[in-house]
């Protein structure tokens, strides 16, 4: 048979098309049946795909939901004339991401399976927090204990918020946390200490 006439083979899926349809499916499937459900196996089924296809990309579910959320996250917008209104647009920017279906779930689920998995903390760290932190390192001029801490008080206390309601946090009591943050300095607020002093005391 001419090799010319044969016809050509169809191309798998380009990765960014898969890693589209699997991150989609992730939070739809968290969204739908919540995060302890959403296991590896319905992500796949929902994506169209073959578990394997996951796991060749993904070694667990919690690398999955990791590379899922800081899809779903993107860059923080970094905007504002001074360092309350860039505080203030980061406040709200994570507050409105948690606040979409699928990502809160799937955010408060992997926190909770990190807590007894050492290389999923160090994933999450690594993935997800460390590039949040340096961006706003770099725009606050704050150590990193300062704005570590600054991440724990935002992004812990709306999604205990979500953990004790099932819901996001409304728009007033978003306002109501800005006006906390920015109210007191971040050592302040760490009993004018930071956390690496605290834990040496």
């Amino acid at each position: 048979m001419d090799r010319a006439a044969a016809p050509a083979r169809s191309p798998g899926r380009p990765r960014a098309g898969l890693d589209a349809a699997v991150f989609a499916a992730t939070l739809s499937t968290v969204h739908e049946l919540g995060y302890a459900r959403a296991t590896v196996d319905r992500i796949a089924a929902a994506a169209g795909i073959a578990k394997t296809t996951i796991y060749r990309r993904w070694p667990s579910k919690g690398a999955l939901i990791t590379a899922c959320l800081v899809d779903a996250f993107g860059p923080v917008p970094l905007t504002g004339a001074d360092r309350e209104e860039i505080m203030s647009t980061t406040i709200r920017w994570i507050a409105a991401k948690i606040g979409e279906p699928g990502i809160g779930a799937a955010f408060a689920g992997v926190f909770t399976d990190a807590v007894n998995d050492r290389a999923l903390r160090q994933l999450l760290s690594t993935q997800l927090q460390d590039p949040y932190r340096l961006a706003l390192q770099e725009k606050l001029g704050e150590p990193e204990s300062r704005i570590l801490f600054l991440i724990d008080v935002v992004v812990g206390t709306l999604l205990h918020r979500m953990g004790m309601t099932g819901e996001p946090m409304v728009d007033a009591d978003v306002d109501a946390l800005v006006e906390l943050v920015l109210a007191r300095p971040t050592n302040a607020l760490c009993g004018g200490k930071t956390p690496a002093d605290n834990a040496a005391s």
